[in-house]
């Protein structure tokens, strides 16, 4: 059932699905019963982030549609996203409900939030199969292949959504074996079946459902924009390399109609003189005369350019383009991504040019607050600061062509984040069974030193709270399994989860360890 273009993800929740149904017919012991209900919690966290993630979807579609120049074209698209997750919310909500029931069958809930009876077969059979084959997966199976088809009249034509409760003879993926391909799909899924791994596959179908609608919502955001008229006025414009230039250097520019159309042949010209025009453009070039500079070496000039196209009345528009371009002495600038300021101890990366001295450029590069280290290409260096305030003197040819002076500012801490669980919202006591914790780098940073900001946390303390009393803790790195914790846990304790150590390693390999402070997170539990 597993397709091309499935996120890594889903392949896991398939993958899971292929070693459950290889299971379901042996005899398992309570810690194979206990591995299933960490898969069916595992596929139940990755499902809550796929409805989050599916409602961001519908959300980005109505914002799309309100921003648009005419949101009513786009009413069909709202109205069907909105149907899409009504219809996957509802079938979820079903199968939610028959987990339940398959919860009762076991007996229900322990004080601690277990199931009494995992190993319970027969009840789940009866619920599920029944004596007469009039168990709820019969009627699952239609309520299943009935929402593939209700998708699909939202869908693209030639959408390919296989239905979602195949006959065992019918499914790629256990269709060869002789013992299991004569049931049907209750039979299959829950004969012979305990409660963890029947919940199990009930928490495989949600998943399904929910990659089902992701598929349809995305086919639908990218219809937002289809139906509109890209532009209702034409306008002129000159789109320059560079607005200053050398003395003795070409100027270079694009003039063009900012919304073209095939049925429009416009005429340009810059400064009197007529330029060719391909693809609703034309390139103007010539060389910038320099003289007449002011006291920072600079001489402002000025153009005018003029476009006529035919309208679709038959008439003649002629528009204006004026501007003006600054020529500049020759001199060096320095180009970077990452300046100013510089990071402490981290690699910034600058390249420095000088358009006017060309194939004489041959720069040589010193500091004081820092080390510099060569590219072995032309202007192209890594400065690594180790001071608050770094200068970095040009040298070319022997001659000092001027010196630069840096900021230099501390890396900043990351952001420390409990991945998949709402801090606010808190989880369920039974249900967490292991915390990852991790180490955000602050994005501005990360976007210019990416090499520098890879983060690890390396120690956390989870300590389980009951009232002012610590019921017990394990130590794990930055993330680990809590099931010493959540096997004593109660609805209104809560976790308190320590962040003792994070590491970060930098551009040259080293690792470095990061003062975080005392840094804690609380996760109520219900």
């Amino acid at each position: 059932m597993a397709g091309k273009n499935e996120s890594p993800r889903q392949k896991m929740i398939a993958m899971m699905y292929l070693v459950l149904t290889a299971l379901l017919a042996l005899q398992v012991s309570s810690s194979i019963l206990q591995k299933f209900m960490l898969l069916n919690n595992s596929v139940e966290a990755a499902n809550n982030s796929a409805n989050e993630k599916n409602q961001g979807s519908l959300l980005g579609i109505k914002e799309a549609v309100a921003k648009s120049s005419n949101p009513s074209l786009y009413s069909d698209i709202v109205s069907k996203a909105d149907k899409v997750r009504e219809i996957s919310n509802n079938m979820i909500t079903n199968l939610e409900a028959l987990k339940q029931e398959v919860i009762g069958a076991g007996g229900g809930l322990n004080e601690q939030g277990n199931i009494k009876n995992m190993s319970e077969e027969e009840k789940v059979a009866i619920l599920m199969v029944g004596g007469t084959k009039n168990g709820k997966a019969y009627k699952l199976r239609g309520d299943l292949n009935n929402y593939v088809t209700e998708l699909l009249k939202l869908s693209d034509p030639n959408t390919k959504l296989l239905p979602l409760a195949l006959e065992p003879k019918d499914d790629p993926t256990v269709k060869n074996f002789k013992d299991q391909n004569s049931k049907d799909f209750a039979e299959f899924n829950f004969a012979q079946t305990p409660v963890p791994a029947a919940l199990a596959v009930l928490s495989q179908k949600q998943a399904e459902v929910r990659r089902y609608e992701n598929s349809v919502l995305d086919q639908l955001a990218a219809k937002v924009g289809a139906k509109e008229v890209k532009f209702d006025k034409i306008f002129g414009m000159v789109s320059a390399k560079s607005n200053t230039v050398v003395a003795g250097t070409p100027f270079e520019a694009e003039m063009f109609i900012a919304a073209s159309s095939s049925a429009i042949t416009p005429r340009m010209s810059f400064n009197g003189a007529g330029y060719p025009v391909k693809d609703g453009k034309a390139v103007i070039k010539f060389t910038a005369q320099g003289g007449s500079y002011d006291k920072n070496g600079l001489s402002k000039r000025t153009y005018m350019g003029t476009i006529s196209y035919n309208d679709p009345s038959g008439g003649t528009k002629t528009l204006s383009v004026p501007g003006e371009y600054t020529v500049m002495k020759p001199t060096y600038n320095i180009e970077s991504s990452t300046t100013p300021p510089l990071y402490l101890g981290c690699a910034n990366r600058i390249s420095v040019v000088s358009p006017g001295l060309g194939a004489l450029w041959a720069p040589k590069f010193t500091a004081t607050g820092g080390d510099v280290i060569e590219s072995g290409e032309r202007g192209k260096i890594t400065i690594v600061p180790s001071s608050s305030k770094l200068s970095l003197n040009v040298i070319n040819s022997g001659n000092v062509l001027g010196t630069e002076n840096f900021r230099v500012q501390r890396v900043p801490k990351p952001t420390i984040e409990l991945v998949g669980i709402d801090e606010k919202r808190g989880a369920q006591a039974s249900g967490l069974r292991s915390i990852t914790v991790r180490a955000v780098a602050d994005e501005s940073f990360k976007n210019f030193n990416p090499e520098d900001a890879q983060y690890r946390v390396s120690s956390v303390t989870v300590s389980l709270a009951r009232g002012s009393r610590r019921v017990g803790s394990v130590d794990i790195g930055g993330s680990g399994s809590i099931s010493s914790l959540a096997q004593q846990a109660e609805p209104g304790d809560r976790y308190v989860v320590e962040i003792k150590g994070v590491q970060r390693k930098n551009f040259r390999g080293s690792i470095e360890e990061v003062n975080i402070g005392n840094t804690t997170r609380t996760i109520n539990l219900y």
